[in-house]
């Protein structure tokens, strides 16, 4: 590559990527204004531009943001699963949308402030973990495809986010200690409901909680407001612990079990793209993980079609979620990864 459009969020993790890139390559920077982006976060970016002197650019993707990314969120969220948009966002936009304008703009290709790594072997582009295990960010990002990963460049992959931090500092970057975000973008108070019940200003519809026997055990407040796996916040005086195990959106019931009734071995997985190797059409053994925050688990996985695979863990795992995100690994190899269904 060349010329690099650098993605930059007014983060300290992407401005020192685009430090890194300035110096070895032509560089633009670029800032998508979505749904959710403050005007600080775009004025830190502008000022990082212009601190390492190169171009600018605000990209206006709102809509898209919102006619994907977001409208993805509400309807998993409205059909009984629980939503990754990181990984949605990663895929549409910041490896989808901010490709086309770089090509448009007469880059090779793009840069991004994640924790992770691109390798070429046997002919094809592989995704591979981070060194910093504690910041590695491969989970998230498996739907990309062979094209956009040979047009992708990670300076921070084998970086600690210590010394990403000092090298911003060290440039004297504004931002270099600024806190990150923990929470999803678009709902920076982390109350998810609120949210989709403001943004389509519909209300949720209450429901019953029932056990696997079907007896009621109280009303819910909208099947939208619970997640596979959750105790707290169920406003329920029960005379055992119980969990959401099931989500009944034909019913519009909430099922509850005990602890232990929510450990499951076979997982279904659709929209499975596969990245640091092809399908291989037959049954082979790796290991998993079901949600970003967990170790790798040894399974065995079966291809079904090209874009569908089950797995069956070794031992079994607990709160299997619908729409949540389902990543395989070979050791540091990120071998693909779908939606739980």
């Amino acid at each position: 590559m060349q010329k690099v459009l650098i993605a930059l969020s007014g983060g300290v993790d992407s401005s020192a990527a685009a430090g890194i890139i300035k110096k070895e390559y032509e560089a633009i920077g670029a800032t998508m204004k979505l749904y959710c982006s403050s005007e600080a976060d775009i004025s830190d970016a502008k000022s990082i531009c212009r601190k390492i002197g190169i171009p600018f650019h605000l990209l206006d993707f709102k809509e898209d943001f919102e006619n994907t990314v977001i409208a993805d969120f509400i309807n998993t969220y409205k059909n009984g699963g629980t939503p990754n948009p990181c990984i949605v966002c990663n895929r549409i936009m910041k490896f989808g949308k901010l490709l086309e304008t770089a090509e448009k703009l007469g880059c090779d290709g793009i840069a991004t402030g994640h924790y992770a790594n691109i390798e070429f072997r046997n002919g094809r582009y592989c995704l591979k973990k981070a060194t910093d295990l504690s910041k590695d960010q491969s989970y998230v990002l498996y739907g990309l495809t062979q094209s956009q990963l040979a047009k992708t460049i990670f300076p921070l992959g084998n970086m600690t986010k210590e010394k990403a931090r000092n090298l911003a500092g060290s440039m004297d970057f504004q931002n270099s200690h600024k806190k990150e975000s923990q929470d999803i973008c678009f709902v920076p108070d982390g109350d998810y409901f609120k949210f989709i019940e403001s943004y389509t200003g519909e209300k949720f519809k209450e429901g019953y909680f029932k056990d696997k026997n079907g007896n009621i055990l109280g009303k819910h407040k909208g099947i939208e407001k619970y997640t596979i796996g959750q105790r707290k916040g169920l406003g329920l005086a029960l005379p055992q612990p119980m969990y959401v195990c099931e989500k009944n959106t034909d019913r519009n019931e909430v099922i509850l079990c005990t602890n232990e009734e929510l450990f499951e071995k076979e997982v279904f997985i659709n929209h499975f793209n596969w990245v640091s190797m092809e399908n291989p059409n037959t049954e082979f053994k790796a290991t998993a993980k079901i949600r970003y925050n967990m170790k790798e688990q040894p399974c065995t996985v079966y291809p079904l079609t090209d874009t569908e695979i089950k797995i069956i863990f070794d031992k079994p795992q607990r709160a299997i979620t619908k729409g949540q995100s389902a990543v395989i690994y070979n050791e540091d190899y990120v071998i693909g990864g779908g939606i739980i269904e």
